[in-house]
């Protein structure tokens, strides 16, 4: 196979088929393909989270003001395509709980981060433990943050719907296709995949998740920041417990800096629940069992210690909190007994069954500092995508129209018409609510 296209887009988790999805509306005269190394559409993190769709109150309006904008109109979009492609969404909220007077802090401060990104009063409410009770009689805490512009969803049902849609105006989706180089020849991107094949682009976007570091990195950007891999495991509870509560509940995360989240209670979509996710640290974007860790081990080592990581690694703080996460794995009662903390009518005893992982990478820059927003690299001929972590899901349709408006700007697509109707939504529109 030898094909030549005008875009690639690399990875077809929600962000790359995201972006492929209003590239087909907008672009119809360029040859347009994503190219993704598993046999469908958000086979990693896209399909394996919790299916929330966040109300942006946990980001700084200042560190995260990208990811919180988009966040905060994905939901409306969301909402609207599931309802048009008759998708799984159900408008049911969030809690979070703060245990101790700390918290109640937090709490504080998370209400009115909501409030500058974009939620209101009717969106979001502080809460004290005895107005809680009459609500959910079964949630233990001193204070609670409910926020009623939440929901929840299937992002692999999502994703696919969009892949479908993307497909009728053209895009072509190249699967089981794992990239072995990138390179440039002639003014054109050569991308050697499965058995030596090659396929030429013009132009690449990098969208790959957990691996948009390395890509980025095989072509000569980006080298001053690296990423660090966290799995996010989860237990199922049984039926018992599925009407325990009316929502998810979230606590206050005890390390805010770090990317380690006390297990939350899931109520999913379809009504399961499920507690998760914790963040063990693996040395690869797809390290969800021992052997592709061994394996990794050694490489992603050596990377963190001539990078700004080797601070990470030798933080006591990270490395205590690493410790307990990985106690979590191995101990389901460690994992389950932070849930008990404010659900004390769960039995560790009648849990047994585990849930599906999934792995989140966070960058670290040169300093040894987490980067808490998205990157958004541009060179030449390539443009990509890097950290982008959670609310990423929420926030993947509105985001993917604004990286398209960026090239626009460029002059890359300046012949087509940004007005245009894309699904459900004028594209302008959707730029000019997230670039406000």
């Amino acid at each position: 196979m030898k094909e030549n296209f005008d875009l690639v887009i690399i990875g077809g988790g929600i962000l790359g088929t995201s972006i492929s999805y209003f590239l087909s509306f907008l672009n119809k005269s360029k040859k347009i393909a994503v190219i993704e190394q598993e046999k469908n559409v958000a086979h990693h993190t896209s399909g394996r989270n919790t299916g929330k769709v966040h109300a942006p109150y946990l980001y700084n309006p200042e560190k995260k003001k990208l990811f919180a904008n988009a966040a905060f109109h994905g939901y409306e979009m969301w909402k609207e395509y599931s309802k048009l492609q008759n998708l799984p969404f159900k408008e049911d909220g969030v809690i979070e709980v703060a245990l101790d007077e700390k918290g109640i802090k937090v709490l504080e401060k998370y209400l009115k981060w909501g409030k500058q990104n974009g939620l209101e009063e009717k969106d979001i409410e502080l809460i004290d433990k005895t107005e809680l009770k009459k609500i959910e009689p079964e949630i233990k805490c001193e204070s609670a943050l409910y926020a009623y512009r939440d929901g929840s969803t299937d992002y692999f049902t999502l994703t696919n719907a969009v892949m479908e849609d993307s497909k009728k105006n053209g895009i072509n989706f190249l699967f089981n296709n794992k990239i072995n180089q990138i390179k440039k020849i002639n003014d054109k991107w050569e991308i050697t995949i499965k058995g030596n094949e090659k396929i030429y682009s013009d132009f690449l976007i990098n969208a790959a998740g957990g691996q948009a570091i390395d890509i980025a990195h095989n072509i000569g950007i980006a080298k001053n920041l690296t990423d660090v891999h966290f799995r996010g495991e989860y237990w199922k509870t049984p039926k018992k417990y599925h009407n325990l509560t009316k929502t998810s509940v979230y606590s206050v995360p005890e390390f805010p800096d770090y990317p380690f989240l006390d297990p939350h209670w899931i109520v999913r979509v379809d009504g399961s629940c499920e507690i998760g996710p914790n963040a063990v640290p693996v040395f690869s974007p797809y390290g969800y069992d021992t052997a592709e860790n061994i394996k990794e081990f050694i490489p992603k080592i050596l990377e963190m210690i001539n990078s700004g990581a080797r601070k990470i690694i030798f933080d006591k703080d990270f490395q205590e909190l690493a410790f307990s996460e990985i106690q979590s794995s191995m101990s389901k009662s460690s994992m389950i007994e932070r849930v008990r903390k404010f659900l004390p009518k769960i039995d560790p005893k009648e849990i047994t069954n585990k849930g599906t992982a999934g792995i989140r990478s966070s960058v670290i820059d040169d300093k040894g500092k987490f980067v808490p927003d998205v990157i958004l690299l541009e060179e030449d001929s390539s443009f990509h995508i890097l950290n982008y972590n959670s609310p990423g899901a929420t926030g993947a349709l509105p985001f993917s129209a604004h990286v398209i408006y960026q090239l626009h700007k460029r002059g890359l697509f300046e012949s087509e018409d940004i007005h245009s109707q894309c699904g459900p939504w004028k594209f302008n529109e959707i730029v000019e609510k997230l670039e406000k």
